[in-house]
């Protein structure tokens, strides 16, 4: 399986100290370069900055090809290449978003999508971290949720 990834799931995987589980769950990982942009901008986190900065070799850097025009311009570049991305992709593709506008314009091109959350989910059912300590630490991040759908999540899983 490919995961194709935008700029929120990288960010807080490796806020959390989980980014390996990416590639462990779904082995090849490919980010476009306006994603590589995001990460390095100077208003990123310095561990992501760092990170990004020596990507692992597990990382793929693709540049997509011509941008789909039905796709909102509402999106920033780095979900307009993320989606692209996983539009053009072979295979198994999975898209590895957040932000609510870009998960609702994926839905509508057909495409299987997973955000931060769900990434967490799994990796707790394949005993590679645990939840309630990856949702505490997600807490004091700048992750968008209320703490009734931490709550429910947490629950539910």
């Amino acid at each position: 399986m490919i995961v194709v990834a935008d700029t929120g799931p990288l960010n807080y995987l490796i806020l959390l100290g989980h980014i390996e589980v990416l590639h462990i769950l779904y082995g090849e990982v490919v980010i476009p370069p306006a994603v590589q942009d995001e990460l390095l901008d100077p208003s990123a986190p310095e561990p992501v900055r760092s990170w990004i900065s020596s990507p692992p070799p597990w990382l793929e850097i693709r540049t997509p090809g011509r941008i789909d025009p039905r796709l909102s311009r509402a999106l920033d570049e780095g979900e307009l290449e993320a989606i692209t991305l996983a539009q053009q992709g072979t295979g198994e593709v999975l898209l590895a978003i957040d932000e609510r506008r870009g998960r609702s314009e994926a839905q509508k091109a057909g495409l299987k999508i997973i955000g931060t959350l769900g990434i967490l989910e799994e990796a707790h059912r394949r005993g590679l971290l645990n939840l309630r300590e990856a949702v505490e630490k997600l807490r004091q991040t700048s992750f968008s949720a209320t703490d009734a759908l931490f709550q429910e999540f947490l629950d539910r899983s």
